[in-house]
C-alpha cells in the first residue's frame, strides 16, 4: 500500500454511516458523509467530520450515482472509500472505479467481487477447490426448456436465482413444472431489474435447511481467517430477520471444519477484507456453500459481540495493508448474541412498508444491550431507503440470558409514528420452538408465528379492556355525579356563591 488512511468517505446512509464514522473518530480517521436532499437533517451527516450533498433524494441520483460519489472523493481529498452494505458495496464496477483513481476500496477488489457477485463462476471455482455445493444447473440458463430439464434432473421443488442476486432477490420457488414455466419470466424480469441481468440458474430447494454463515476476514499478505458463525435461519422471503452466534446445532468440531471450508472458498477467489461464506445446512448435517457476500454484514455486531473485535476498524487496518493481528487458534467465541432487525414495516399487515415522522422514541439499553441506529426524536423514515431503521443487539453469558436481555429491550424500545417488526420478534423470543432450536428458513410458516403474533395481540387488548373497565366505570359514575349536584337547586357551589364566599 503507497499510502496510510488518514481520511474516508462512507458511501451510505443511516445507521451503518454511523458505524464507520464511530471507527473512524476511535482511529483519528476523518470521515466523510454524503447526503440526499432526503437526508439533510441525518445524523450522519451532523456527526461527520465533512459532509457534502450528492443529488436529490432517489438513490439513482444519489447513493448509486458513482461518477458522482467519486468526483466528491477527489473534491474531498479523501484516501478511502467504504461502502458499507447495500447501494454501491457489492459493485464491481464502483471498486474499479476507486482503483482507477488511486481511492482504496475498503472492500475486495473488483476482480475478487465480479467473481463473487457471478454466482456461477463461483460455483464453478468452489467445486474445483473441493468446496461442497447445492445441485443444480452448471450454468447460467437462458431458455426455460432447459430449465425445466435440469429441474427435472434435480428433482422438484426447485429455486429459479439470478447469478447476480443477493438479499433474496431473484429468488422463486417452483413446486412442479407448470410453476416453472410460470415463474421463469417473472424470475428474469425481476433479476434484470434489480440487477440489470437476466441470468437464471436452477439449484435444488432443499426443505426445512438452516442458513449459516461464516464472517472471513483476509488480509494482502494471504492470511485467511474466520470469526464463527452465525444462525441467520429466521428469514420471510429470503429476508434475514434474526441472527444469533453460536448456531444452536453447531459443535466445536463441526465449527472448524466448516470455518476451515470457509476459508478455502475466501482463497480460491483471492478475497482481500470482511465478507462471509454463506451455508445451507439439511437436516441431516450436510453443509452446502451457496456464496460469498462480498461486503460488511448487515449482522456483524453480533461477530463483534462474541469475539471482542471490532470488524469496521479491522476492514480500515487491512485495507491500509496491514496484516491481520490474531491467530486463527487466537479467536475464542465468549457467550451468546442475538440481532434483531427493526424495520419499518407492519407485520399485522403483511409488512406493509410504514414511512413518516418519528415524533419521539425511547432506545433500550442496559448489560449486553447495544443499539446501532439513525433514530431521534423528530426524525423521518423515508419511503425512498431500505426499511431498516435500528438493529437490536444483546448479549449474554448463555443463549438464554441473551435472550431474555433481547426480550426486556424489545418492551423497552418504543417508536413513535410507525409501525414496525418490534411486536414479532417479541412473539419469537417467547417461542418454544426458538427457545429450543428447531430453526429453519421457514420458521415463520412452518409455526405460524405471524398468527401467533396476532393472536397474542388480540388476546393483550382484551386484558387491556378488563383492566380498564373498572376504571371507566368509575369516571363514568363520578361524572353522573357531578351533573347531579351541579343542576340541583341547593348545591354546595350555589350557596358559597350567594354566601359572598365565590369571589
Amino acid at each position: 500500500m503507497t499510502k496510510q488512511i488518514s481520511s474516508i468517505l462512507i458511501a451510505n446512509r443511516g445507521e451503518i454511516a454511523l458505524r464507520i464514522i464511530r471507527a473512524c473518530r476511535e482511529l483519528d480517521i476523518k470521515s466523510v458523509s454524503i447526503y440526499s436532499d432526503e437526508d439533510t437533517r441525518s445524523i450522519h451527516v451532523k456527526r461527520a467530520d465533512a459532509a457534502y450533498h450528492i443529488g436529490p433524494a432517489a438513490p439513482s441520483q444519489s447513493y448509486l450515482n458513482m461518477n458522482k460519489i467519486i468526483e466528491v472523493a477527489l473534491s474531498a481529498g479523501v484516501d478511502a472509500i467504504h461502502p458499507g452494505y447495500g447501494f454501491l458495496s457489492e459493485n464491481e464496477t464502483f471498486s474499479e472505479l476507486c482503483e482507477k483513481n488511486n481511492i482504496i476500496f475498503i472492500g475486495p477488489k473488483s476482480v475478487a467481487m465480479d467473481l463473487t457477485g457471478d454466482k456461477m463462476k463461483c460455483k464453478r471455482i468452489m467445486k474445483e477447490a473441493e468446496v461442497p455445493t447445492v445441485p443444480g444447473s452448471e450454468g447460467v440458463i437462458e431458455d426455460v426448456e432447459k430449465a425445466v430439464q435440469i429441474a427435472n434432473d434435480a428433482k422438484y421443488p426447485v429455486l429459479l436465482k439470478s447469478a447476480f442476486g443477493g438479499g433474496g432477490r431473484g429468488i422463486r420457488l417452483a413446486k412442479d413444472e407448470k410453476e416453472l414455466r410460470d415463474e421463469f419470466e417473472m424470475a428474469s424480469a425481476e433479476s434484470k431489474a434489480a440487477f440489470g441481468k437476466a441470468a437464471l440458474f436452477v439449484e435444488k430447494f432443499l426443505e426445512k435447511i438452516r442458513h449459516i454463515e461464516f464472517q472471513l476476514v483476509r488480509d494482502s499478505h494471504g492470511n485467511t481467517r474466520h470469526l464463527f458463525e452465525r444462525e441467520c435461519s429466521i428469514q420471510r422471503r429470503h429476508q434475514k430477520l434474526i441472527e444469533m452466534s453460536p448456531s444452536p446445532i453447531m459443535t466445536p468440531e463441526k465449527r472448524d471444519e466448516i470455518g476451515e471450508i470457509a476459508k478455502r472458498a475466501a482463497d480460491a477467489v483471492d478475497y482481500l477484507n470482511a465478507g462471509t461464506a454463506e451455508f445451507l445446512c439439511d437436516p441431516d448435517g450436510n453443509f452446502y456453500f451457496i456464496e460469498i457476500n462480498s461486503r460488511l454484514q448487515v449482522e456483524h455486531p453480533v461477530t463483534e459481540l462474541v469475539t471482542g473485535i471490532d470488524l469496521v476498524k479491522l476492514q480500515i487496518s487491512i485495507a491500509n495493508g496491514e496484516a491481520i493481528p490474531f491467530k486463527q487458534n487466537d479467536l475464542k467465541l465468549t457467550g451468546s448474541a442475538i440481532e434483531c432487525r427493526i424495520n419499518a414495516e407492519d407485520p399485522f399487515y403483511d409488512f406493509a412498508p410504514s414511512v413518516g415522522k418519528v415524533p419521539d422514541c425511547n432506545l433500550p439499553y442496559g448489560p449486553g444491550i447495544r443499539v446501532d441506529t439513525y433514530l431521534y426524536p423528530g426524525c423521518t423514515v423515508s419511503g425512498f431507503y431500505d426499511s431498516l431503521t435500528a438493529k437490536l443487539i444483546s448479549w449474554g453469558a448463555t443463549f438464554d440470558e441473551a435472550r431474555r436481555r433481547m426480550r426486556n429491550a424489545l418492551d423497552e424500545f418504543v417508536i413513535e409514528g410507525i409501525n414496525t417488526t418490534i411486536p414479532l420478534y417479541k412473539t419469537i423470543m417467547n417461542d418454544k420452538y426458538f427457545i429450543s432450536g428447531e430453526l429453519s428458513t421457514d420458521y415463520l410458516d412452518r409455526y405460524s408465528m405471524i398468527q401467533k403474533m396476532k393472536d397474542e395481540q388480540k388476546a393483550l387488548n382484551s386484558d387491556l379492556q378488563k383492566k380498564l373497565l373498572p376504571a371507566v366505570s368509575s369516571a363514568i359514575l363520578q361524572s353522573d355525579f357531578i351533573k347531579k349536584n351541579n343542576t340541583s337547586e341547593n348545591n354546595t357551589s350555589n350557596s358559597w356563591k350567594f354566601g359572598g364566599l365565590n369571589c
